[in-house]
């Protein structure tokens, strides 16, 4: 079994003081740049690992960003997962570049997810955490604030909570389902349904407020256009039936999920009309391409790197953390679904 690379061994093989490690990879802005590039040559030909318990006795930080995985729904598609999915991996990559872990735990429901900040903050003592689903009244947010401890929100704060000022980074759904709908007028499509998710939802009714915002310059009516649903492929086909059934003159359908316009495509080759209804979902998964679904793409690689950009700077002020936000726009991504 090979002996492990100490720092000693890294400073003796670059030539220079154990000093000069320890600085090269904490506080590389005191360290020559050139003297900086020649040490983690030398870090990295030697395969040396800094101590994690030593760092953290020597900063007072754990290094760690804490994160809650969905325990996700057993009865259902699982398409919506992949999103969570692709952007804790930017985050993990990021973050690994910037000398932080991701940690990952699990909760059913807001209280829940409070009980297990304050078992990590007595276990592991995290640095800091990444809201996700964020939602109206969100409590996490108010607990997390009044403690002031350093977080950041992947999603924005939907509700005015008591001073809910915090850094957060958002898509902008409505820009993303603005751009589906104007692509379907200038694709000739005048009637253009949509079906999303029950009022209430901050994300959906801002996806449901961009296709809105579209057809009112159309002069269409649009609750008569609109179909309320839980998220869902079975969902989303029942609402397309209904929808066409109470309007057949609808010639395109955007939905507020990827899982809802599989099923609105689904009920279109049900109803012989898969040929003749445009549709176009949202986040773009990787069942969406396969399909060849139209669907509205989030940059969620950006999305996690400015989230530990944000967290960066909280964790460097934390005793007055800047109150930034990131707002991103998607992209749509045409195919021959619409």
């Amino acid at each position: 079994m090979a002996e492990k690379v100490t720092i000693i061994d890294v400073a003796r093989a670059a030539g220079v003081s154990r000093q000069t490690v320890s600085n090269a990879l904490n506080s590389p802005e005191v360290v020559r740049e050139e003297t900086r590039r020649h040490v983690l040559e030398v870090i990295e030909r030697l395969g040396y690992r800094a101590s994690q318990a030593a760092r953290q006795m020597r900063t007072g930080r754990s290094r760690l960003i804490a994160i809650r995985i969905d325990p996700g729904d057993p009865g259902g598609d699982g398409i919506s997962g992949t999103v969570l999915d692709t952007f804790l991996h930017g985050l993990t990559e990021t973050a690994a570049r910037g000398g932080y872990r991701v940690m990952l735990y699990t909760a059913a429901d807001d209280r829940t997810e409070i009980a297990t900040f304050e078992e990590l903050l007595g276990s592991f003592e995290p640095d800091a955490f990444v809201l996700t689903a964020t939602h109206h009244d969100d409590i996490r947010a108010s607990w997390l604030l009044r403690r002031r401890l350093p977080f950041v929100a992947f999603g924005r704060p939907w509700s005015e909570l008591p001073d809910a000022r915090h850094p957060w980074v958002d898509v902008d759904g409505a820009a993303g389902t603005e751009a589906a709908t104007r692509h379907l007028l200038a694709a000739g499509h005048r009637r253009i349904g949509f079906i999303g998710w029950p009022p209430g939802s901050g994300v959906g009714d801002d996806r449901r407020a961009g296709w809105a915002r579209a057809i009112a310059e159309q002069e269409l009516p649009a609750d008569a256009l609109s179909r309320a649903v839980e998220d869902g492929i079975e969902n989303g086909g029942h609402a397309a039936r209904d929808l066409l059934a109470a309007d057949p003159g609808v010639t395109a359908l955007v939905c507020a999920s990827d899982s809802l316009a599989l099923g609105a495509l689904n009920a279109a080759g049900s109803l012989n009309a898969a040929g003749s209804l445009a549709v176009t979902g949202f986040d773009d998964t990787p069942v969406a391409r396969a399909v060849g679904l139209t669907s509205v793409r989030q940059p969620l690689a950006e999305a996690a790197a400015a989230c530990v950009t944000l967290l960066a700077r909280a964790l460097d002020d934390s005793e007055s953390p800047a109150e930034e936000h990131v707002l991103l726009q998607p992209s749509l991504m045409v195919r021959r679904s619409g």
